[in-house]
């Protein structure tokens, strides 16, 4: 039996992702009143097997029973039931728009401006934020790469203890990964953004990895790297961590830090694990490497 609750921000993605899982052959079901969840669970194990994929939107729509969330999650773990948390978040600027795009009414901000809503709910979801088994930024994610990392999460296959690795690369002008489990710094590596030739591309063109893997500094860190993860990952799954975020940092996110991610992702897909690759900030100011 698999039950996964999903909820996070309005207007990061909740809708797309219980589709999703409707594609899956999840049992799903859109804003259930967290009280109900306990009775639900328990007609679910009590099917003989024909209900045993379940997904659940649980949000602020609901209200102040939207604060018994966790106590009755806790009573579902108490009658031996086990279940998994998806958070979905975005940042401000990329709620506005979508709020703007569609003009839908921020449940929070009915009275008031859309902004402040959201960081209303940004800061009544912290603590389910924390306690959640996988946090997804839909930020830069188009619908149908949403649609992917769900796929990824949810329907691959469970080798190694069916851990998901999140490869991710930023750029520190942007700020660090806030959720990264490992953060390297690649900014000691030879700069692409230098080379007049390579500036305007990103790691995801052929000729900027040549580029940054033809030193030997690139390629001692990447084997050291890619060995200290090795290393870690079954320390990881062993202690029961079902989600693990590497974040790889260059200055702007563009050259280095896209380049030695695709290199780990390639690296953790060959060893067998459960991985997807993100690039937060390649569509951002295009400088700094």
């Amino acid at each position: 039996m698999r039950f996964i609750i999903i909820t996070g921000l309005s207007g990061a993605g909740k809708t797309q992702v219980i589709h999703a899982m409707e594609d899956l052959d999840y049992y799903c079901i859109d804003n259930m009143p967290p009280a109900l969840i306990p009775k639900f669970a328990e007609i679910c194990y009590a099917s003989n097997g024909k209900i045993d994929r379940v997904a659940m939107v649980i949000d602020i729509r609901g209200g102040d029973m939207f604060n018994e969330l966790f106590n009755e999650l806790n009573a579902l773990k108490a009658s031996g039931y086990t279940y998994e948390v998806v958070f979905l978040e975005a940042d401000d600027e990329t709620l506005v728009k979508r709020y703007k795009e569609t003009r839908r009414v921020h449940p929070l901000a009915k009275d008031g401006r859309l902004i402040e809503g959201i960081q209303k709910e940004r800061n009544i979801l912290d603590y389910v934020r924390k306690k959640a088994n996988y946090v997804i930024d839909t930020s830069t994610l188009k619908p149908a790469q949403l649609k992917d990392r769900v796929r990824e999460l949810f329907e691959g296959d469970k080798i190694h203890g069916g851990i998901v690795v999140n490869v991710q690369s930023f750029g520190f002008k942007y700020g660090i990964v806030l959720d990264g489990d490992l953060v390297f710094d690649v900014r000691f590596l030879p700069n692409p953004y230098y080379r007049e030739e390579l500036r305007r591309y990103s790691g995801l063109d052929k000729s900027v990895q040549e580029y940054v893997m033809r030193f030997p500094q690139t390629q001692e860190f990447l084997d050291r790297l890619c060995d200290m993860v090795a290393y870690l990952l079954p320390h990881y799954i062993e202690e029961g961590k079902s989600q693990l975020v590497i974040g790889i940092g260059c200055t702007g996110g563009q050259h280095r830090s896209v380049t030695m991610a695709i290199k780990l992702f390639d690296f953790l897909r060959e060893k067998g694990y459960n991985t997807v690759i993100s690039h937060r900030d390649i569509l951002k100011n295009k400088s700094m490497g």
